[in-house]
C-alpha cells in the first residue's frame, strides 16, 4: 500500500494495537511514547520518545512499530526518536492507566507537571505525600518496599491490608 492510501488516523489505530514488550496489556500509543504520525511523500514517519534515556525496550518497540505498519501494507516506514521534551507519565492515556491497574500494576498516582509554582508571588507548597492504591484490593494503606521494581520504570510496593506485593509505575 502506498502512503496516500492510508490515513494518519488509520496509522494511529494500527499503532494502538502494538503492545509494550515489558507490559503487554498497554499499547505504545496508550503508554504515550508515540508522539506523532505523519507522511513525507510515500514514507510514513512515526516519532517516538523513550520512557527514559537508555530504555532497553526501545529497539523492540521500534521493530514492532515497523512490523505492524508493514503488515498493513506500508513499506516505507521511518522512525524518528525524539528525546526532548522528555517522556512523562502525564502522556499515558486513561485507558492505559486502567489497563495497568487491571494487570496488577498501580498506575501513576499523580501528575508530574505542576506549573502552579511558576506564577510570580505564589509560594510553592510542599507536595502532599504520595498515596498509591493497591491494584488488587483498592486499599490506600500501602508502603514502598523498594524504589526498584521489575523494570526501571516501576517501584515495588506492598499492600498492608491484603498483604500482596505489587509494582507501581513511577511518575516521571
Amino acid at each position: 500500500m502506498n502512503a496516500q492510501a492510508a490515513s494518519v488516523a488509520e496509522v494511529w489505530s494500527w499503532l494502538g494495537e502494538v503492545a509494550d514488550p515489558e507490559i503487554p496489556v498497554i499499547s505504545v500509543v496508550d503508554l504515550g511514547i508515540v508522539r506523532d504520525v505523519a507522511f513525507d511523500g510515500d514514507a510514513c514517519v512515526v516519532t517516538i520518545t523513550p520512557t527514559y534515556s537508555g530504555c532497553p525496550a526501545m529497539q523492540v518497540i521500534a521493530e514492532s512499530v515497523e512490523q505492524a505498519l508493514h503488515v498493513h501494507g506500508l513499506r516505507d516506514v521511518r522512525l524518528v526518536t525524539q528525546l526532548s521534551p522528555a517522556w512523562t507519565t502525564d502522556w499515558m492515556s486513561e485507558a492505559g492507566k486502567a489497563a495497568l491497574k487491571g494487570y496488577g500494576i498501580a498506575p501513576p498516582a499523580q501528575q508530574v507537571i505542576d506549573i502552579s509554582g511558576l506564577h510570580a508571588g505564589v509560594k510553592r507548597r510542599a507536595a502532599p505525600p504520595l498515596v498509591v492504591s493497591c491494584p488488587n484490593c483498592g486499599s490506600q494503606h500501602t508502603q514502598l518496599t523498594s524504589q526498584f521494581g521489575s523494570t526501571p520504570c516501576k517501584a515495588l510496593y506492598k499492600c498492608l491490608d491484603c498483604r500482596e506485593p505489587f509494582d507501581y509505575f513511577k511518575c516521571h
